[in-house]
């Protein structure tokens, strides 16, 4: 299983690098860092920046397409070269895929019209507007396209391909040899359990 995860100005890390150490671990997978052209592409911090292995053209037909979200989200749905590459990858894969805001890119690809789908909670209802049905959930697996919520919800996500490409016993391993076993200090990874007027704050973070 060859898996490719483009990069584009101002990603959030995590959205890519999340879901890479999970695929990495795969015994017989291939992750595939692909951008405009192979080099450095920055983080929408400005402190990391991942290696772009290859280009569009190099790796156009993947069995799996991963695309992370990010402050530069925006921006990238204007980049006809990495959304028309989104298009015309999706006609091969296995799954096409999302983290959080990227979600938008799958959208502006064409591939979420009257699909299930979600990203990060602060534009969920947005996901309209490039014709999806927004779902409040952590993972929605709509055929061939699989969305995930915010950020960290692209681990689980990776996890969930695992299991479905491979089994359970394999996808469990990964998550034990990553030794993911969340138990975060706090209860509020999500509006529902988030103190109140916490939701303006969070969303000053990452906008």
């Amino acid at each position: 299983m060859h898996v490719a995860i483009p990069l584009y100005p101002r990603f959030t890390a995590l959205d890519a690098v999340g879901p890479y150490t999970v695929f990495a671990f795969v015994p017989g997978w291939r992750v595939t860092f692909v951008a405009a052209a192979p080099g450095p592409v920055t983080d929408d911090v400005g402190s990391l920046t991942l290696h772009a292995e290859a280009g569009y053209a190099d790796l156009a037909r993947p069995d799996i397409v991963m695309v992370p979200g990010g402050a530069g989200t925006l921006e990238a749905l204007g980049d006809r070269a990495l959304v028309d590459w989104i298009t015309e990858a999706s006609r091969h894969t296995r799954w096409t895929t999302s983290v959080c805001s990227g979600s938008f890119l799958l959208g502006a690809a064409g591939l979420l019209a009257g699909r299930r789908a979600t990203t990060h909670w602060g534009w969920l209802d947005r996901l309209t507007t490039v014709g999806a049905v927004p779902v409040s959930e952590r993972i929605v697996h709509d055929g061939d396209i699989v969305t995930a919520a915010g950020v960290s919800a692209g681990i689980d996500m990776a996890l969930f391909l695992v299991g479905r490409a491979v089994d359970d016993r394999t996808a469990q391993a990964v998550q034990l040899a990553m030794e993911y076993d969340p138990q975060p200090p706090y209860r509020c990874g999500s509006p529902a359990t988030a103190p109140d007027g916490l939701t303006a704050t969070a969303l000053s973070l990452i906008s």
